[in-house]
């Protein structure tokens, strides 16, 4: 077993609304949230009031301690208050995907048994697809027929004051992204994302003075906690962005004058590659993070030269609230493609697939976490709670890991996206990072295909770069020259996009769907 080297800390009793807020109203006019397209802006004083005022005005609307809210929003201002307003009305809040269709919005409000909605006006085509679902709706903006947040917030409703336990109530109930199964709803409750936020300042280290990106979906558990609440918790300024665009994305940090960017691998592949960068001033960036899927330890370097700061990884995922590793902020010289080590208040183990046994340093097995930050378990799934985490309380991450000497941990791959080949496991991860080393391309990802006799085989897609003739023989040349005999690409398709999902994963079933 592998124990953190951070000191273990004291972990509050308090819930998440309490947490955050808990400074809030006494910053006054310090900038909380920041529009990124248009400067708008919301002071700590202005969140704090409108996190009280609408929660009594859902309270007032009829939501009840113990109930479900589901909030189906991009990025915006109001997505913080609408969040902490239902905790501390009691309710527990479902994230869903602003990606979601119809059906999918539907699927997660019958499994949550979610009573309201609250969504924007843009989303009305997919909600209305799901009618029936939920009691009442309500709007971030305004659609004629609909009652508004803003409304709700126009209220002297006394604020309620509901009694939580942070140990058993579940605080947020996000849905598994689905990459490799169907989407579960995972508990989490007040005092797993408490305590994750208190696991992760010291790593992360925000001051008031940091003005931290929001371009990861806060429905995502990443920008949730590492973004959002862990931002709000320190008194930083959070620019807000609704979704990824390259330009607007570049024009916010020069504009803004952004000290801290969590992102996923593809942004930083952006940050490094895309001529439209050396067009904008980022000179006030300190720390790039990224999360969500492996980053490339090449692709890290190449980032952090072309930017002049810290290029960092960390590791998480949404049963974990979601971070248990991560290269702490301030580090000098971190270790190219490592997710660092454990949080505070976290243990690890790595341990043979087959066997179960524990392995040493060097030998890569599956990683195994266990702290405060594991979720209670799978939304009215006993069975699939019990396979994840064990009797002792292991949370079994299904990822393939290994640890050094120093306790610094390095992501191999998914145990299930391991291709097969002759008997040989095949990272998927690894080859990517060789493609994407490759000046003529601008991203990749290798799935399990397929030869004519039927045996697993690695199956590169492509998106060549603008000008780039690369065929598929100069690649399948280029990747044999720097793998081992068996890791070889043997078949490439050429795509427009590798498709992603909002948090920066590589849908890998969608591509195989296509073989």
């Amino acid at each position: 077993m592998i124990r953190s080297s951070w000191a273990d800390v004291e972990i509050p009793e308090s819930t998440v609304h309490e947490h955050v807020l808990a400074g809030a109203a006494a910053r006054g006019d310090h900038p909380a949230l920041i529009d990124g397209r248009n400067g708008q802006t919301m002071t700590y004083a202005e969140f704090a009031h409108g996190v009280d005022r609408l929660a009594a005005g859902l309270a007032a609307a009829g939501l009840r301690p113990g109930e479900v809210l589901a909030l189906f929003s991009p990025n915006t201002l109001l997505y913080p208050v609408v969040f902490h307003a239902a905790l501390k009305a009691g309710a527990t809040v479902t994230t869903v995907n602003a990606l979601s269709t119809g059906k999918d919005l539907s699927a997660q409000l019958r499994d949550s048994n979610a009573r309201f909605l609250v969504t924007i006006s843009a989303f009305l085509d997919r909600v209305e697809q799901a009618s029936g679902q939920v009691e009442q709706i309500f709007l971030c903006d305004s659609f004629e027929g609909y009652q508004t947040v803003v409304g709700l917030m126009g209220n002297d409703h006394p604020t309620p004051s509901v009694a939580i336990d942070p140990k058993t109530t579940v605080a947020v109930l996000p849905y598994s992204s689905g990459t490799t199964g169907v989407a579960k709803g995972v508990m989490l409750t007040h005092r797993n994302l408490v305590a994750n936020l208190a696991q992760f300042q010291p790593v992360i280290a925000y001051t008031p003075q940091d003005r931290v990106i929001a371009v990861l979906p806060f429905f995502h558990i990443y920008g949730l906690t590492a973004v959002m609440n862990a931002a709000l918790a320190a008194g930083a300024t959070i620019v807000v962005l609704p979704r990824f665009d390259l330009n607007e994305f570049l024009g916010a940090l020069a504009q803004q004058r952004v000290t801290r960017v969590l992102v996923a691998p593809p942004i930083v592949l952006a940050l490094a590659k895309h001529p439209a960068v050396a067009e904008h001033d980022l000179s006030s960036l300190q720390w790039v993070m990224s999360g969500a899927a492996p980053l490339d330890g090449d692709l890290a370097a190449a980032c952090a030269e072309r930017l002049g700061c810290a290029v960092q990884q960390g590791y998480g995922m949404t049963e974990l609230s979601p971070v248990s590793h991560a290269q702490p902020f301030g580090t000098a010289s971190a270790k190219p493609g490592s997710i660092g080590g454990l949080l505070p208040n976290t243990e690890a183990r790595v341990v043979d697939v087959a066997t179960g046994a524990d392995l040493g340093p060097g030998q890569p097995g599956e990683l195994l976490v266990r702290g405060p930050q594991v979720m209670l378990g799978y939304l009215g799934k006993s069975a699939e709670t019990a396979s994840t985490i064990d009797a002792e309380g292991w949370l079994h991450t299904g990822d393939l890991a290994l640890v050094d000497a120093e306790g610094d941990f390095f992501i191999v791959d998914r145990v299930k996206e391991l291709i097969k080949y002759k008997g040989y496991q095949v990272p998927p991860a690894e080859l990517e990072a060789v493609l994407l080393a490759h000046p003529g391309i601008a991203d990749a990802a290798v799935v399990a295909g397929h030869d004519a006799t039927g045996e697993e085989i690695p199956h590169a897609f492509v998106a060549l770069a603008p000008a780039s003739t690369l065929s598929a023989e100069d690649i399948m040349s280029y990747v044999a020259e720097r793998v081992a005999p068996y890791k070889k690409v043997r078949a490439v398709s050429f795509v427009d996009t590798i498709p992603k999902s909002a948090s920066g994963k590589i849908l890998r079933k969608d591509l195989r769907a296509t073989l």
